[in-house]
């Protein structure tokens, strides 16, 4: 495809096929508009990695002509890369308050905040960059302002969703507008790029006003110290919390930077105004057990969150045991069960009690269910349905339901160029796409040499042998091996590899063991055919060479 021709063309560079990671492009003749850019973690599928994020090069070679980068809205698989990523784009970034205030923070956390222009939008508002004229639609969501973009062109509109729910009481901000919505179904629509999380659930999502009415319920029956994990972007939540313990009559502490974060950002945007200060975590030990609420970091198990260590009894301030209670409210997201399962595990073993979404109403969904989808669908009456923001699974499942409800559908994958105008509505080309792993301050590339090092290791170990020679090339003792991971020290495996190891050195031609670079190379053949045969496996391998 020459992507310099005047058409209009949708191309996802992270977030289709999978979820998190969002990075979206539009191209009308000739100018590239960015929707979102956020990172994803690495869960049980790529345990040797912690943040990843999709990789810009594509964009990032074009950034003359790319016009901006659109938030809808704070979360972190939309807004988290941005600090990181912006670098290599270079475009000014658009953003309501709230997202605004989150992405100040992270900016300043990397030193960029007096770099990025930050254009603040109101929730409904426009961006007009020409031939791109962008309404934003408030849509409810599991954190304040949630924006869908209707991306006007000469071509048609398009509608961008972002992430979105149908819910009548949000209790932070406005419901959905599906006036709004409505609205843009009667002019035609040509395409809808649409949330496909929960495109497997039948019903409706819930409402945040009847999780608030359970909290509140269960915190009044509950005694001694009571800790409720969330997810830290959920502003209505903190509030239903807070004013959950309010009702029983105790004070709510917060632990967690992320939660003080979110919370500080929502502050500055006018939200939680009927709410006094948070007390902090030093605070606990000076109310009775029965007088505090504490809202924590950890809902998904993360090992150095603030629940985890309490789990572990190793955080500094924050204590629970016999008749404490712990209540996640927050789902699962796949790949965390088993981290979930060992902090709650880990607290029920100190005596704490655990509660659920499987034991109480303590969550809801931040995404539609199929009977919001289908809501939607009649409301904005797109030509084509682009499901996007799930695996392959929940998109298939949605483009069921969007045919059901009279839109084509189109299955697409990151990479995949979809041409919407003019012409046939089909992916006619495809471009390099990969993903970028956060290493402390510095990008990496998934699939690179470092990262592939890393695999090795975490799979196979490491073995380094210490080796001492004379000069005429005769080995001096037995070499020493380190291999932590793959055998303890008295293993009899480890003095068999040391014995075969020094064999193969012994057969090595003379003219070989008295040149140090050859022979460090071939030792280091020798070690692996030594580890290979006893163990089976291929760690890296590594031999000290020692001249003496």
């Amino acid at each position: 495809m020459d992507l310099e021709t005047e058409d209009l063309s949708f191309l996802p560079l992270g977030g289709t096929g999978e979820i998190g990671m969002n990075l979206n492009l539009y191209r009308c003749d000739g100018k590239w508009l960015a929707v979102d850019c956020g990172i994803g973690f690495g869960g049980a599928a790529h345990p040797e990695v912690d943040v990843m994020m999709p990789d810009p090069s594509f964009i990032a070679g074009r950034r003359d002509q790319l016009l901006g980068l659109v938030i809808t809205h704070a979360h972190e698989d939309h807004i988290g890369a941005v600090a990181w990523l912006w670098p290599q784009l270079r475009c000014p970034v658009y953003a309501t308050p709230f997202a605004a205030a989150v992405l100040r923070r992270k900016l300043g956390e990397v030193g960029l905040a007096n770099q990025v222009k930050v254009h603040v939008v109101p929730p409904g508002g426009e961006i007009n960059l020409k031939p791109f004229a962008i309404r934003l639609i408030r849509m409810t969501h599991s954190i304040p302002e949630a924006q869908a973009l209707a991306i006007d062109t000469p071509y048609g509109t398009v509608l961008h969703t972002g992430d979105w729910k149908l819910d009548p009481t949000p209790l932070i901000g406005p419901p959905s507008d599906e006036a709004a919505l409505a609205e843009l179904g009667r002019k035609k629509v040509l395409a809808m790029i649409c949330d496909s999380t929960n495109a497997m659930v039948e019903g409706h999502s819930g409402s945040e006003n009847d999780v608030r009415d359970v909290l509140t319920g269960l915190i009044r029956e509950l005694r001694g110290r009571v800790a409720v994990t969330c997810f830290a972007s959920n502003v209505a939540r903190m509030e239903s919390i807070a004013r959950a313990a309010s009702a029983a009559g105790r004070s709510t502490a917060m632990v967690g930077r992320s939660l003080r974060n979110i919370d500080a950002a929502a502050r500055e945007c006018g939200y939680l105004k009927g709410l006094p200060p948070f007390l902090r975590e030093d605070d606990i030990d000076d109310l009775p057990d029965d007088n505090v609420v504490i809202l924590i970091t950890g809902s998904q198990g993360e090992p150095r969150s603030a629940l985890a260590r309490v789990a572990m009894d190793t955080h500094p301030r924050v204590a629970l045991g016999e008749g404490d209670t712990v209540i996640f409210s927050s789902r699962v997201i796949p790949g965390n069960e088993r981290a979930i399962g060992t902090v709650q595990d880990n607290l029920v073993r100190r005596g704490v009690d655990v509660i659920t979404d499987t034991h109480h109403a303590v969550h809801v969904s931040g995404h539609p269910a199929r009977d919001e989808l289908r809501r939607l669908y009649r409301l904005v009456k797109p030509r084509f349905a682009v499901p996007v923001h799930g695996e392959w699974r929940h998109m298939s499942a949605h483009a069921e339901l969007a045919e059901e409800e009279g839109a084509r559908p189109i299955l697409m994958e990151d990479g995949d160029i979809l041409n919407l105008a003019p012409g046939t509505v089909e992916i006619v080309d495809s471009v390099p796409v990969g993903r970028l792993v956060l290493d402390e301050n510095r990008l990496i590339p998934m699939t690179g040499e470092v990262m592939n090092a890393r695999r090795r290791l975490l799979y196979n170990g490491v073995v380094v042998a210490s080796l001492a020679m004379d000069r005429s090339g005769n080995i001096l003792g037995y070499p020493k091996l380190t291999a932590p991971g793959l055998f303890d020290a008295d293993d009899p495996d480890a003095t068999r590899v040391v014995e075969d190891f020094r064999d193969g050195i012994a057969d090595l031609p003379e003219a070989t063991r008295r040149d140090d670079d050859a022979l460090t190379e071939a030792a280091r053949g020798a070690l692996r055919r030594a580890i290979n045969r006893r163990l089976k496996k291929r760690p890296q391998v590594d031999v000290h060479l020692l001249r003496i």
